[in-house]
């Protein structure tokens, strides 16, 4: 029967409160803060697999045999009843052993980046999912009556390079390939990654590999559902799908992300002070028009804000104005409290 949820203690459940808080919380500071959401997921994953280390040593139960992988891991046999459906999701998280997590964020952080940088956050994390949800459904459907729970954010990580093969197959970045760490084409680093699953799914089948604890098919199932979608999640993202370009630069992903930035430099055609009916005047006002002339590039916008920031105060409370960064989008805000002013 496994674990159910009627069995754990009160400490279980606030075990699983951390986690829980853990895994989300970098998703919203690297949102709050305009960061990368590839390296958040790499964060998220690494202090999820701390609490499931921190238990396991504490309990002395290696974090493979514990009880969160068979609460939260997929189990094909019991994804008929809706109410395991929350497994799909909390699978992507668990991870078998340290070594597990590792090859998985290397994959995420050395891939996901520079693809985040060609799909832009919102995208990048819609083929994140795409991935570990083909990666879940293709293990489902291969081993339908299997009770033995799967885990792990590999089929995202395949997902990622499904992706990138899709729309920026040229695109050379580093990675360990064949003993070497050098900048390898997508194409490459597919052919030989993907090779190797097809290759160690034949042996499986053909009985010449003994067994395996790694699920194979959800890697495959996560590459392939990831590269399908990927082009039309890519319509509209910061580098174009139609580029004639045979491999992206680290300067011009770098563009591609100023591209995404200055599309969320907001409107500056109203300002708080005004709907306040508090208009500025003399040098403030001289400020803001210079403000709204030249701020259509990242840094000249900065320096007409951090400049008006000295020359105003909040129209709610007359407090003091300041600047703060969001990645690289700047905006001014009441110093006592964000909820007055945030601008633009």
């Amino acid at each position: 029967m496994g674990i159910e949820w009627a069995d754990l203690a009160g400490v279980d459940m606030l075990v699983i409160g951390v986690m829980v808080t853990l895994a989300i919380g970098p998703y919203v500071s690297a949102s709050r803060g305009g960061t990368s959401l590839a390296l958040a997921t790499v964060l998220s994953l690494m202090l999820v697999a701390f609490v499931q280390f921190t238990y396991s040593v504490l309990y002395g139960v290696p974090m493979q045999f514990s009880w969160m992988i068979d609460l939260l891991g997929i189990k094909p046999g019991v994804m008929g009843d809706s109410e395991e459906s929350y497994r799909m999701l909390s699978a992507a998280w668990l991870h078998a052993d340290w070594i597990h997590v590792l090859s998985n964020i290397l994959v995420i952080a050395l891939v996901g980046i520079p693809l985040e940088q060609r799909l832009g956050g919102r995208r990048w994390l819609a083929v994140y999912f795409l991935g570990f949800l083909g990666g879940n459904l293709a293990w489902v459907l291969s081993h339908p009556d299997s009770l033995s729970p799967a885990i792990g954010a590999s089929g995202a990580a395949f997902g990622l390079l499904g992706a990138y093969m899709a729309c920026w197959p040229e695109d050379k970045i580093e990675f360990p390939l064949l003993f070497f760490i050098r900048a390898w084409p997508v194409w490459l680093i597919v052919f030989i990654r993907l090779g190797l699953e097809v290759w160690q799914m034949y042996d499986l089948q053909s009985g010449t590999a003994g067994e395996s604890n790694v699920a194979h098919m959800a890697h495959v199932g996560g590459f392939f559902l990831a590269y399908l979608l990927a082009r039309p999640i890519a319509q509209g993202a910061p580098s174009s799908l139609d580029s004639t370009e045979s491999s992206a630069t680290h300067s011009e992903r770098a563009q591609a992300l100023r591209t995404q930035a200055i599309g969320r430099m907001g409107s500056l055609d109203d300002d708080p002070w005004f709907a306040a009916d508090k208009t500025l005047d003399g040098r403030a006002a001289r400020i803001l028009k210079r403000l709204r002339e030249e701020g259509d590039e990242l840094e000249t916008r900065r320096a007409w804000l951090e400049e008006l920031s000295e020359h105003t105060i909040c129209p709610v409370c007359d407090g003091e104005m300041i600047t703060e960064m969001r990645g690289e989008n700047c905006r001014i805000r009441c110093a006592i409290s964000g909820s007055h002013v945030k601008w633009p």
